[in-house]
């Protein structure tokens, strides 16, 4: 008598990925909208697609910078604010530079320190610091060329405290220094552990 057994199996697979990049989603319409009616943001558009083409056609010399922010939320995910300003380079500089081309010194190079703060009053090219504090220190930026005429410094703060951060400024040193340039915007809400990466980019076209 011959017995013959036969064995099946079943069962489902399926996948779930573990780690990979943050979610990136971007900043709420309303605060796009809040931000892009200010003023101070309207005139950094005109400057950066009206005033620095123009420039450019008429061979002069001209430099516009922009701010980009990106919030590191609790769970993880990235808010993504795009540029948060274009103004505004400050007289300080404008002065340090004078300064510097007729005697050198080792700190021009370190424009590279960020700093935000929670005051509300438009930039302007007399600002000489941030001004409101948000008690949180400097940090040290990575500097780079994102274009052969454009310097790039990318510094994240990392926030202790709940807080509605509205102004950003880069320096050339992480306590005191000249400031390079104080651009204000629409509050962002942060809260203890929150980061926001700051990026700041001058681009400078040349006299022809």
């Amino acid at each position: 008598m011959n017995l013959t057994a036969r064995l099946t199996s079943s069962g489902t697979l399926s996948a779930r990925l573990i780690g990979g990049p943050p979610a990136v989603r971007q900043a709420p319409l309303s605060w796009k909208l809040r931000n892009s009616l200010r003023l101070p943001f309207i005139k950094g558009w005109l400057a950066r697609y009206v005033g620095l083409p123009l420039a450019h056609r008429l061979g002069l010399v001209a430099a516009v910078a922009e701010v980009r922010a990106v919030k590191r939320e609790l769970d993880g995910s990235l808010t993504d604010y795009g540029v948060v300003g274009r103004r505004v380079v400050t007289n300080a500089l404008v002065a340090f530079v004078v300064d510097q081309l007729q005697v050198e010194t080792s700190i021009f190079g370190d424009f590279k320190f960020h700093d935000s703060g929670v005051g509300i009053t438009a930039e302007n090219a007399a600002d000489t610091t941030i001004e409101t504090t948000d008690a949180e220190a400097r940090v040290t930026g990575t500097q780079t060329e994102s274009a052969a005429n454009a310097y790039r410094s990318v510094g994240t703060i990392t926030y202790t405290t709940t807080k509605a951060i509205t102004e950003h400024g880069l320096f050339n040193d992480p306590t005191a220094g000249t400031l390079m340039d104080r651009t204000v915007f629409a509050a962002i809400n942060v809260v203890n552990t929150n980061a926001i990466e700051f990026t700041y980019t001058i681009t400078i076209t040349a006299g022809s």
